[in-house]
């Protein structure tokens, strides 16, 4: 399968360094693997093999390579200045691509600039539209909320192949990953937290509800959340508002990249599942396209709220209530939508079998439109 950014990649890497992230096993390897055929005498190099790692801190790869894959590079002390020097002294049209996991992320924001000399793109998990071939778009979804949006288990095409998978996945995430960022003693208290989070997923967190059921103070609920975050396991989505203060007050909802691990029925997998769709859509066109996009949601002092809110260069552009089965309009997205004029409302329902347009308001297969996304 050739996966959505392999054509990106290709391109950028034309043009300067590339970066790759994602979640674990989201597929940066293979991807990069694929675009090795692309170039001649391309060499992988994992800082976490041991002989690569000889190779990568002697400088003793091919010099006639086309193109260089560095993966976990990161984890290589003063591993910007290294690179920075890499291809500021790179012969005449050699690649650099570099890989990592999502730490690379975080330790990318700081020290040793590399402004100027790499594109970074940002892998997310398949989509109605990368698994067009395989199924329907309504099958696609119906296999994103039971399987998630994983490579691996969603392949497997095995609901018991994928909780195989996604206990492992988990175990070794815990002992490896999130030990980077806390302490030992901690371990336990982060997966309670996560553990709750599983069944709060399409719902404004309480930091002082989670604080209260683990023991644990507000703040360190909140530093929890931040590695959750830094790991790509979940991300957050805050309310939306001309005035930034203001929606930062409010509490954030809260979602899982792999729709597979929450703990809900088929109404919030499904929002889970647009979700995940619409921040990979978000950020290729923000990574690849450079627009300025974000996605949040809406919601009122009185408690009217609706899903998710697209937002390009600063103006309102699409308000979507996800729906499994429900044809009535939302009475949320109506009050929005008269808010917001110049928006296109719509309203997403699974169980759809024909679009429909009433009082403004798109009535779509969530499938079909997902699909429509294109990537």
């Amino acid at each position: 399968m050739k996966r959505y950014l392999y054509d990106q990649v290709y391109k950028d890497l034309k043009r300067k360094m590339v970066f790759i992230t994602g979640p674990r096993q989201i597929g940066k390897t293979f991807l990069a693997k694929q675009v090795m055929k692309e170039f001649n005498n391309p060499q992988y190099l994992n800082y976490d093999n041991f002989n690569d790692s000889k190779i990568i801190q002697r400088m003793s790869w091919r010099i006639n390579s086309g193109l260089l894959i560095f993966d976990e590079i990161h984890k290589m002390k003063n591993w910007k200045m290294f690179l920075k020097g890499i291809y500021d002294g790179r012969p005449e049209n050699q690649a650099i691509l570099v890989t990592g996991s999502t730490r690379l992320d975080t330790f990318r924001q700081t020290g040793e600039s590399l402004a100027g000399r790499y594109f970074h793109l940002r892998l997310n998990p398949m989509s109605v539209k990368e698994l067009e071939n395989f199924y329907s778009p309504y099958e696609a979804v119906e296999k994103l909320n039971l399987l998630g949006g994983f490579p691996e288990p969603m392949l497997s095409n095995s609901e018991e192949d994928a909780l195989r998978w996604r206990n492992q996945y988990y175990v070794d995430l815990i002992r490896e990953d999130i030990l980077e960022f806390g302490k030992l003693n901690e371990i336990r208290n982060m997966k309670m937290l996560l553990e709750l989070l599983r069944s709060s997923v399409g719902s404004p967190l309480s930091y002082s509800s989670l604080a209260e059921d683990i023991q644990i103070s507000p703040n360190t609920v909140k530093r929890y959340i931040q590695i959750l975050e830094n790991l790509h396991i979940i991300f957050l989505l805050t309310p939306y508002h001309k005035q930034l203060a203001r929606a930062i007050r409010r509490e954030p909802k809260l979602y899982f990249f792999d729709t597979g691990l929450i703990k809900a029925d088929k109404g919030v997998k499904l929002e889970n599942t647009v979700a995940v769709c619409l921040r990979k859509y978000s950020e290729y066109q923000r990574d690849a396209k450079g627009k300025d996009i974000s996605m949040h949601y809406l919601k009122t002092k009185e408690g009217k709220e609706v899903d998710f809110a697209i937002i390009i260069e600063d103006e309102l552009k699409q308000i979507i209530e996800v729906k499994l089965s429900d044809i009535k309009l939302s009475k949320s997205l109506l009050f929005f939508s008269k808010q917001f004029p110049g928006a296109e409302a719509i309203q997403l329902i699974h169980n759809l079998r024909h679009e429909q347009y009433l009082n403004r308001i798109n009535l779509v297969p969530a499938g079909e439109w997902l699909l429509r996304l294109g990537i």
